[in-house]
């Protein structure tokens, strides 16, 4: 029994502690990873955006083209902005040393991040930053208190400031506002980040939509054998009677 209860206060300390390691609730992030457009939009914010200095090293460019049906050449032109092979893994081209003098430490490969964070948590991330002069990039997160990270969206979502909740050593930041637009609308900025989202969601499990699917059969098929295994136990056991 206590190692029952061991395994799940392991199981739900993290969750709790990234859900309120900044203050702020996290918003829905209202996602599909079987819409393809959303994740081949993703995709093109993911390079576009972040591969310069965050690496997804577990997947190839040929594996996201056959999954999120693109050819190689709508890839090699559109995605793999490195020039590496069509088979070569989505690594940044950025060298740890430099990486670690220009922000203290190498940006960490976001592989696997969307199943350690959770899609909530990185949907209210990406949508959370807000103006801190206090800060040596000039932003800091609702989720993310003192973030290294500088906004690299800002130019498209535009400035936002605090919401406070509580008074002195006690108040705490619980959300942000808009201070000035962006190039982008608010409806833009959103979809845009949940399309992020979404396909850092896939590449964290690539096979997560034909394991579902799967799941589904096989508890059809367990349901089916249960009724088949009570029919047998009710006819074996007849006799005994």
């Amino acid at each position: 029994m206590k190692k029952f209860i061991l395994a799940l206060v392991v199981t739900f300390i993290p969750a709790v502690v990234l859900a309120a390691g900044g203050g702020a609730p996290l918003k829905s992030a209202d996602i599909d990873i079987d819409d393809k457009a959303s994740l081949q939009r993703g995709a093109k914010v993911f390079t576009d955006y972040c591969l310069s200095c965050h690496g997804a090293k577990f997947v190839r460019f040929n594996r996201v083209a056959e999954d999120l049906g693109l050819t190689e050449e709508q890839v090699m032109k559109n995605l793999n902005h490195l020039g590496g092979k069509f088979g070569s893994p989505m690594e940044t081209a950025m060298s740890k040393a430099y990486a670690k003098e220009a922000f203290g430490a190498a940006p960490p490969d976001l592989s696997l991040v969307a199943r350690s964070r959770g899609v909530d948590w990185l949907y209210t991330y990406l949508t959370g930053f807000y103006v801190d002069n206090n800060r040596p990039m000039g932003f800091n997160n609702v989720v993310f208190k003192d973030v290294g990270m500088p906004n690299v969206f800002w130019k498209l979502q535009g400035d936002q400031q605090p919401k406070y909740q509580g008074e002195g050593d006690h108040r705490v930041v619980v959300g942000v506002e808009s201070a000035t637009g962006g190039t982008m609308s608010n409806e833009e900025f959103d979809t845009m980040a949940r399309d992020l989202v979404a396909f850092l969601d896939y590449i964290g499990e690539p096979r997560k939509s034909e394991r579902k699917s799967l799941g589904i059969w096989v508890l059809a098929f367990l349901f089916f054998f249960a009724i088949v295994a009570y029919a047998m136990k009710k006819e074996y056991w007849k006799d005994v009677h």
